[in-house]
């Protein structure tokens, strides 16, 4: 009891501070952050706490708590924000670019572990049996749905805690400079256009207001009882994901005062309590990543947005969405309506659905990517 104590003090705490560094109007704090994002000190923290007192929580019951009731609420949360009345408003030809970009994501690990047992023998060992594998399913979770996918993916390739810290520096690292290189490239969008003879007048939008008139009351209640119920009748994890994923859908589309809003902020929050969980879990022994996983990582960036080039090419869309649609892959909803705006602030709503359908269908993506690896690849 003593240490379960400990643990959801550390948690609690942990939870506090990032949402205090997020909200937080220093400019040194903000340039720290561009580069070690708050909900990276989520985890890192309890890390940190539970090596300085040098006390084992990876045992306590809280883990369980995340896992069977947490994270399926996470899951249901985000899942529901997604409005499909929304997606009329951007067109058909911007959701296939970014759904190309999000294949190629997905299908990299497997491309990748194909080539290197044909190619290079010696890589493709350290890529299956060093588990590495495992690593990139969870950059799959988290470069196209986020840190819930990434979390649940985490648990579905079973990746060890000490692969998942490295790769998560990794990751966040990779994301900030690519941010910084699709801040460049949407402001040469005009020039691209020009370059590939694109003459694709977008519209100007209006951003969607949010109705504050929607009380979170029956949000809260119907998802509290959703989460309650599943945890009785379901047992396996992957099948509790895939049914509430679903409900999430039907929920926040088909019940007339459901607050988008809402669960989106609650969702976020409860990513932060995951990963704060998680980081009373993790051992900084055996820290390390070969040289070759960051190239492979750097050349399957390049090649989820040389595809998005190719697949705007061909249908004459505007090539400003390129760099909507990868940040809103690669970079979510933060960063995805950031980017926009340094090209047109009325583009931000629809940069944000983007970034939202991307949320909802990271996890789809990382299973598919498994269920491949593990029949062709392993």
């Amino acid at each position: 009891m003593t240490q379960l104590v400990i643990g959801i003090t550390i948690v609690v705490v942990t939870v506090l501070v990032v949402r205090a560094l997020g909200s937080s109007k220093s400019k040194a704090l903000t340039t720290v952050l561009d580069w070690f994002p708050a909900i990276l000190f989520a985890y890192v923290i309890p890390a940190i706490v539970t090596h300085t007192l040098n006390v084992d929580l990876s045992k306590i019951a809280l883990h369980q708590w995340s896992k069977n009731i947490i994270m399926p609420l996470a899951i249901l949360m985000v899942m529901s924000a997604l409005s499909f009345s929304q997606l009329r408003h951007i067109g058909w030809r911007p959701i296939i670019t970014f759904f190309s970009g999000s294949m190629m994501i997905a299908m990299m690990p497997i491309v990748i572990g194909l080539g290197t047992r044909y190619l290079a023998p010696g890589l493709y060992e350290t890529f299956i049996s060093g588990g590495y594998w495992q690593g990139m399913i969870t950059m799959v979770g988290s470069w196209i749905g986020g840190s819930t996918s990434q979390l649940v993916l985490k648990e579905l390739s079973d990746c060890s805690e000490e692969l998942f810290i490295t790769i998560l520096v990794m990751d966040n690292v990779l994301v900030n400079l690519w941010t910084i290189l699709m801040f460049q490239f949407i402001k040469q969008s005009d020039k691209w256009n020009t370059y590939f003879n694109i003459d694709d007048k977008v519209k100007d939008f209006v951003p969607d207001q949010v109705d504050v008139s929607k009380s979170p009351l029956l949000t809260i209640s119907i998802i509290t009882i959703t989460v309650v119920v599943s945890y009785f009748l379901i047992s396996n994890f992957l099948m509790k994901i895939i049914v509430l994923s679903i409900l999430g859908l039907l929920l926040g589309n088909f019940i007339k005062y459901w607050n988008h809003s809402f669960v989106l902020k609650i969702g976020g929050i409860l990513i932060i309590l995951i990963m704060a969980i998680l980081g009373l879990k993790l051992n900084f022994e055996n820290f390390g990543l070969p040289i070759s996983m960051i190239l492979i990582s750097i050349v399957w960036l390049v090649s989820h947005y040389l595809i998005m080039i190719l697949m705007a090419w061909k249908l004459k869309l505007h090539m400003a969405w390129l760099p909507i649609a990868s940040m809103a892959n690669v970079g979510g909803i933060s960063t995805a309506p950031a980017v926009t705006a340094a090209y047109n602030e009325e583009w931000m709503p629809h940069a944000i659905i983007l970034a939202i359908l991307s949320m909802v269908t990271g996890t789809t993506w990382g299973i598919i990517s498994i269920y491949l690896m593990k029949t062709l690849v392993i």
